[in-house]
């Protein structure tokens, strides 16, 4: 069998989104898989990546594309593992309990116990199974929130899998926007919803941050649930504060403890006040409230 090369550059962002499109044109015909990640969110580094079967010619196709010297990076190669990526992930993926919440694969049903409030998702195209420290971070404080405040309405931004929306809907009979960037995410938190028997409490939606009909509909939200990266987040706190009820709860992940406190430093200009950080595998997940006195950082 013939082993895959992922042939990859690391570039500053304006940098990495030049040579993607560049890449990107020189290659779309052929159907070569091209992908851009960021692996440094407070440097803006970005690694790009071309997958092939032939790395001598397309590493050489790509330096005559980028000149010689390929813009003064340098150009490296790994081979990709020959693995059922699928089959993987399922063995890998071992259930996870957050508080009340089970989620767990298709092949670990067996596993629900009475009283769980059991959340089935499969590795797939969409972030979100439930083994992310900020995933687990957001069930666990979902469950102390919804306990605590009986909230009447919820919106899970940046829902992914729809993980969040689907154990909001589980524990609480309210009805739950979920929304993505990503229409592939949409489609797939679509039909996890339907699989999880909630499909009649939570409305998925492709939308780029509030820019919905269906958000000015339901708003203001009493809960607002965001697992996305800290800049987006910090962007976002004005329009949060305006889609959220007064007296509402926020939870906000995918933050590293590094971040914690300019996320709160930008929500707490917004009348948004701390109320507990959990911290798992150096994530924090956040609680903060409107109408509501600061607790101790």
């Amino acid at each position: 069998m013939t082993t895959q090369t992922r042939l990859f550059l690391t570039a500053g962002k304006i940098e990495a989104e030049r040579v993607f499109a560049l890449l990107e044109r020189a290659f779309e015909d052929e159907g070569l898989p091209i992908s851009t990640s960021e692996i440094d969110e407070d440097r803006e580094i970005f690694e790009v990546s071309v997958y092939t079967f032939e790395p001598d010619e397309i590493e050489s196709r790509i330096r005559d594309i980028l000149g010689s010297d390929a813009f003064g990076l340098e150009l490296k190669r790994e081979q990709v593992p020959d693995i059922d990526w699928v089959a993987h992930s399922l063995e890998g993926l071992k259930p996870v309990r957050a508080g009340r919440f089970f989620v767990h694969g298709s092949h670990d049903r067996n596993k629900r116990r009475i009283n769980d409030l059991a959340i089935e998702i499969d590795a797939g195209l969409a972030f979100g199974t439930g083994h992310h420290g900020t995933t687990s971070g957001c069930l666990d404080m979902i469950g102390e929130v919804i306990r605590r405040e009986h909230p009447r309405s919820a919106l899970d931004l940046g829902t992914g899998s729809a993980v969040l929306a689907i154990g909001i809907a589980k524990l609480a009979p309210i009805p739950v926007l979920a929304t993505d960037i990503d229409p592939i995410a949409v489609a797939v938190a679509r039909e996890n919803v339907v699989k999880n028997g909630v499909a009649s409490r939570v409305q998925t939606e492709t939308a780029t941050g509030f820019h919905h009909p269906a958000m000015r509909f339901a708003a203001p939200f009493d809960l607002i649930v965001a697992n996305i990266l800290a800049r987006p987040l910090m962007q976002l706190a004005p329009a949060m504060r305006r889609h959220l009820a007064w007296g509402g709860s926020l939870i906000l992940s995918g933050i590293l403890e590094t971040q914690r406190d300019k996320v709160l430093a930008a929500y707490r200009v917004q009348g948004l006040f701390h109320q507990k950080t959990l911290r798992r595998e150096g994530w924090v997940t956040l609680h903060l409230k409107a109408n509501a006195a600061p607790k101790a950082l």
